[in-house]
């Protein structure tokens, strides 16, 4: 969704390989150029890098004007630049392939592989479900309207038409789009289902991973057992799961699966670790976004899709 009714930063600087530029808003301060106040702004970034990406053209304010070494501090503003390429072309490789299971004029679905990243985040750029639907293609407007995690297979749905988006993010707001998951956990007997899971979803000390808190519930899964696989081979005896968000937290599924004494089978920070595993492409986690269900906002039409990926561990035929 746009801030303003200025031109974008499309405008000023293109998509590139897929990959919208990054942006900074420039406040009320001080500062003599718009270089002094980015050194001061991001302190990790040398003055000799913004002085090159500058005088290779590759940054713009919201206006589409070149930002260059002395251009004198203006209040305010939105500066849009490219980030480091070395960087990207360093990114860690995702071997797995996306389909696209529906397209139209306004939306696209994609089945996403586990491992691979809905939006650019930390070291992952092209190595993205959304540059690389960008490239292949050739929408540069596209937009997810949710995301699921990295290491979670299945379903994502974006938004080709920026003008569309928010009637569809309202689906989300009001909680009326129906999202269900499969997942395999061990399996208990002596935890009667199905049941809902209310409870206050909140950071824990390390960033990467959440927790259950005493507070107000802000989230809700309700679920329940499909089928048990009686064998007991290196993960115990194993329960099939539906799982169904009527909220969307982060690592919701992860954290309400654990805090049932039900870990999802391959999940590599719940149970609490000390510090985030490195990839294992051999054991996936194993939870899929399987089926979303919604009304169309734009057409009225009942739409239902279904992930075409099962999980390893799923041993129904």
């Amino acid at each position: 969704m746009t801030r303003s009714a200025k031109p974008s930063a499309a405008h000023g600087l293109p998509t590139r390989q897929g990959v919208s530029p990054s942006c900074v808003g420039l406040p009320a301060g001080p500062w003599p150029t718009i270089t002094d106040f980015l050194v001061e702004r991001f302190p990790a970034v040398s003055r000799g890098v913004w002085l090159e990406r500058m005088t290779q053209g590759l940054m713009a304010d919201e206006y589409g004007q070149p930002v260059t070494p002395e251009r004198p501090y203006q209040a305010p503003l939105r500066v849009y630049y490219y980030r480091d390429q070395s960087a990207m072309a360093a990114e860690p490789d995702v071997p797995f392939e996306a389909q696209v299971l529906y397209q139209d004029a306004h939306l696209v679905v994609a089945d996403k592989p586990h491992f691979l990243p809905v939006t650019p985040s930390g070291p992952y750029v092209q190595q993205t479900l959304l540059v690389r639907l960008k490239n292949q293609l050739g929408l540069p407007d596209l937009a997810p309207l949710h995301r699921i995690d990295r290491e979670t297979a299945g379903l994502v749905l974006f938004s080709v038409q920026r003008s569309e988006r928010d009637a569809y993010q309202t689906l989300f707001r009001e909680r009326s789009l129906r999202k269900h998951y499969l997942a395999v956990a061990p399996f208990r007997a002596d935890l009667p289902l199905p049941l809902t899971r209310h409870s206050c979803i909140e950071a824990d000390e390390l960033f990467f991973r959440q927790r259950e808190g005493p507070g107000e519930p802000n989230s809700q899964t309700r679920v329940a057992l499909l089928a048990v696989n009686g064998a007991h081979g290196a993960h115990g005896e194993l329960g099939l799961y539906s799982l169904s968000p009527v909220t969307g937290r982060k690592h919701q599924l992860r954290v309400h699966m654990n805090a049932l004494s039900l870990p999802i089978v391959n999940d590599r920070i719940y149970p609490p670790v000390p510090v985030t595993p490195h990839d294992d492409f051999a054991k996936p986690l194993q939870l899929l976004a399987q089926a979303l269900e919604f009304k169309d906002p734009l057409t009225g039409q009942i739409r239902r899709f279904e992930s075409q990926r099962k999980l390893a561990l799923d041993w129904r035929k």
